[in-house]
């Protein structure tokens, strides 16, 4: 895959895999998440719930790791699924403005292990570090009846000047300024593992980088951007997007127009890796992954300039135009 053209799976001889038929919707799991706000009742926020406090708020997110623990409990490394798991949750409340203060974690487990525990906790402490936050306890339950190895979920709060919380709504001839990746991060890995397992073990060396196995490169821990809150509250940010399930799609959680992306950042070589041994089509690729870009922001354009002189990854990506709701990337026309 070329950064600035769609390509063709090379492999034509199986069927090219998709997100759905390896078990998630993304259209039904959407549907269902409507249901349950609207059985529960709508709350102010998008990526994170906010709570009027007074002068401030205080802000909540929930998330966990999903099936990528099934990539650690493969190879048996929890090391680093901590780090994802507070990854998830702090960029939510990042994308809305708010700096992450705390987490409390709840780790589920079908039989108590010590070694797995510990690694999981090391995981927790060098992703609460990344982010800036203090580790205010959890809760560990046993329940075999329940689960099936393990999961592990989360939960952060923040807190915010109201002032400072972006408004959440791109603005046409915004500058999209974007950040990159770390790597395929915790979405997507339902279908990057059927895709990776198909011809391959995890133990297997990485291709493309032979000093590392198939497993290291998935599990590479999801990106913290702790360090965009600064810059963009020191300019007028419209909106921010964290780049997870649905991909690039995700932008129109930025308001309902389109976000023509002329300079997306590169795909790391795991994205190409997968929709090879996957036959995964590109519109699908963008529609699963986060393809290089982790964490974008609207900004006026007026503003694009200091956002990026004042981080040390960041560029002008693409441009909110005043159209249809759509993302174009890469000579596709994504919708959500």
């Amino acid at each position: 895959m070329t950064d600035g053209d769609a390509t063709d799976p090379e492999d034509d001889t199986e069927e090219g895999l998709t997100y759905a038929e390896t078990g998630v919707d993304i259209d039904a799991s959407e549907a269902a998440t409507e249901a349950l706000i609207g059985a529960a009742g709508e709350f102010e926020g998008d990526y994170a719930g906010l709570l009027d406090i007074g002068d401030q708020y205080l802000a909540l997110a929930t998330d966990g790791v999903g099936t990528k623990l099934l990539v650690a409990e493969a190879i048996d490394d929890y090391s680093t699924i901590g780090i994802d798991c507070i990854a998830m949750n702090a960029n939510d409340l990042l994308a809305a403005g708010v700096e992450p203060v705390a987490f409390v974690d709840y780790l589920a487990v079908e039989t108590p292990d010590e070694e797995t525990s510990e690694d999981i906790g090391a995981g927790l402490q060098a992703g609460a570090e990344r982010a800036g936050v203090a580790l205010v306890g959890g809760e560990t339950a046993v329940m075999p009846d329940v689960i099936k190895g393990l999961d592990i979920a989360g939960t952060c709060a923040g807190l915010a000047p109201k002032d400072a919380v972006f408004p959440g709504e791109a603005q046409p001839g915004d500058a999209v300024v974007g950040w990159p990746s770390s790597g395929i991060h915790s979405n997507g890995l339902t279908l990057a593992r059927e895709a990776v397992t198909r011809d391959h073990e995890y133990t297997d060396p990485f291709p493309p980088n032979p000093d590392r196995t198939i497993a290291e490169e998935l599990l590479e821990p999801t990106r913290i951007y702790s360090e965009v809150l600064d810059p963009l509250r020191a300019v007028e940010t419209h909106a921010a997007a964290h780049v997870t399930g649905g991909g690039w799609t995700n932008l129109t959680r930025m308001g309902a127009h389109r976000y023509e992306i002329t300079d997306p950042f590169d795909a790391q070589p795991v994205f190409e890796f997968v929709q090879r041994e996957g036959s995964v089509d590109d519109e699908e690729m963008h529609r699963t992954f986060n393809m290089g870009t982790g964490f974008v922001a609207a900004v006026p354009e007026s503003d694009a300039d200091e956002v990026v002189d004042a981080s040390d990854d960041a560029r002008v990506v693409g441009t909110v135009e005043d159209d249809d709701e759509a993302v174009a990337v890469r000579g596709l026309e994504l919708t959500d």
